[in-house]
């Protein structure tokens, strides 16, 4: 049979395409090859060209021995954060804050800093298909989680020009935007039917994660159809190989950055650039740094920032016994209460220096129902029980290779909202989401001296401050102080402040 003139390869490339995978263990991927159409086949083709099949085997098997030395190490050795790399906004003073922030403007002022946000996910848990980041938790104003944070960047250029010398130009925080397969195109599209929310087009750069083959269980790669391999994105921490292969070091260092401050879509309070967290770890000569917040109970499900085996890293609260969970500092604090929000401070020579040490970065298994063709049937399953693997890395991963590790812990309330379930689940869904923002904006105005009016259900009250008017509560003073803010109140101009204050 000749090689059809569709196929990206000549015959003895295929041949040769079929014994790499045959000597890698993977030949079954050509089972249904002759019985394809030429245009399936040349898809079947492209796909298995662009993966790498020897580092996948060797990724599996890293894995594996990972999943087995994490089993058979449960007991390892933990010890909290010491002070010299941990600290609080919530127990600092207030010139403390105000020096870390000041030094953080000067940063953004001169151009230094970035964001890097971490948009790969669709809204599937949420019932929508559409990019998180397209997600409407249903404010008064209807703003998607992509707007919100936008309108954030915006503000703090304004609030970081006062920072710049007279005749230096615009100040300018370029935001990079990790999308993966599924939302790449709609996030694009998003952005410009909304005219990238006021930011110019060129400071806005959208780059595509990795992603990496779905597995059996015994480590072969899962044909979703009989011309398609079944595959998912490489998990939050494939962030740091995208980087590189997708440009954004090198976009990076043309524009002068030298730091980044890199989150998830998902958290609707998360501080895009905080001055505050950027100008902390600088003062501190980071070069990797996390933002946490206090676990709420010993029983809360989430990984904590400590030390294991003598490394920084992230433990899984399954992995933490409940003695440890509960033991105490002095002043009553848990031991182990660092909660890790995801939310990352990176130099860009760190984010450089991430391939001399990515072999050595752990991959982790995560079990999922995922549509397989019968390879003896041809039968396309869909199961109704785990029938495979996806492979991730997660951000965190890169923590034991810091050469200047710090951690900075801030207030919940006022920074961490997580997006993660269906609306009326009750927790981390679009009504918390709402409430938590709309009950900030009237802390905002509380804290100026104002009052606003009407019922104190946040998840139900008509009012919100657009983030073009303030960042983190400032410059309400001088229009509420003294005042009530009748409701429903959108306030989307400083003159909306006075036509609503009385």
């Amino acid at each position: 049979m000749t090689v059809s003139s569709l196929l990206p390869i000549n015959e003895t490339e295929l041949q040769s395409l079929k014994e790499r995978y045959e000597i890698n263990g993977q030949g079954h991927v050509f089972k249904f090859f002759e019985s394809l159409e030429q245009e399936q086949q040349a898809q079947l083709v492209k796909q298995l060209l662009d993966l790498d099949v020897e580092r996948l085997n060797t990724i599996y098997r890293k894995a594996i021995e990972g999943a087995e030395a994490a089993l058979l190490n449960q007991h390892a050795q933990l010890e909290p954060l010491s002070e010299t790399v941990f600290d609080s906004v919530l127990k600092a003073s207030p010139e403390q804050i105000r020096e870390w922030e000041t030094i953080g403007l000067s940063q953004i002022a001169q151009g230094k800093v970035a964001v890097i946000l971490m948009a790969g996910g669709q809204g599937t848990r949420l019932g929508s298909s559409d990019p998180k980041g397209c997600y409407n938790i249903n404010l008064p104003s209807n703003k998607s989680l992509f707007q919100l944070q936008a309108e954030r960047i915006l503000r703090l250029q304004d609030i970081a020009r006062q920072y710049r010398k007279p005749g230096t130009g615009e100040c300018i925080i370029p935001w990079y935007i990790m999308t993966s397969g599924p939302t790449h195109r709609p996030t694009f599209e998003f952005f410009e039917k909304n005219n990238f929310f006021g930011l110019k087009q060129e400071n806005v750069i959208f780059f595509e994660q990795g992603t990496l083959p779905c597995l059996t269980m015994d480590g072969k790669i899962i044909l979703e159809g009989k011309d398609k391999v079944a595959i998912a994105p490489d998990g939050n921490g494939g962030i740091y190989a995208a980087v590189v292969n997708k440009g954004v070091i090198k976009s990076l260092k043309e524009r002068g950055i030298l730091y980044s401050h890199c989150y998830c879509v998902d958290n609707c309070l998360a501080r895009v650039a905080d001055p505050v967290f950027i100008g902390y770890s600088v003062s501190k000569g980071t070069d990797c740094g996390v933002k946490v917040v206090s676990k709420a109970s010993p029983e809360e499900p989430v990984g904590v920032v400590c030390v294991r085996d003598g490394k920084y890293g992230v433990v899984e609260y399954s992995e933490i016994s409940q003695d440890v969970s509960e033991k105490r500092n002095e002043d009553g604090s848990l031991q182990f209460g660092a909660a890790n929000i995801a939310n990352h401070f990176f130099s860009t020579e760190f984010l450089e220096r991430v391939p001399s040490f990515a072999d050595q970065l752990e991959y982790h298994i995560a079990k999922k129902k995922i549509k397989y063709v019968d390879l003896e049937t041809g039968e396309v399953v869909v199961p109704k029980s785990n029938s495979g693997m996806k492979l991730e890395c997660f951000v965190f991963d890169v923590f034991p290779y810091a050469q200047n590790f710090s951690v900075l812990e801030v207030d919940r309330k006022e920074e961490f909202s997580p997006l993660k379930n269906a609306p009326g689940s009750g927790a981390d869904c679009p009504e918390t989401s709402r409430r938590d923002i709309v009950a900030q904006h009237v802390r905002f105005i509380e804290a100026a001296g104002g009052k606003v009016a009407g019922d104190a259900d946040y998840e139900k009250l008509e009012f919100e401050i657009s983030p073009w008017v303030s960042y983190s509560g400032e410059g309400l003073q001088e229009y509420v102080a003294g005042k009530t803010i009748s409701v429903p109140a959108v306030i989307e101009t400083k003159e909306d402040l006075i036509r609503f204050a009385h």
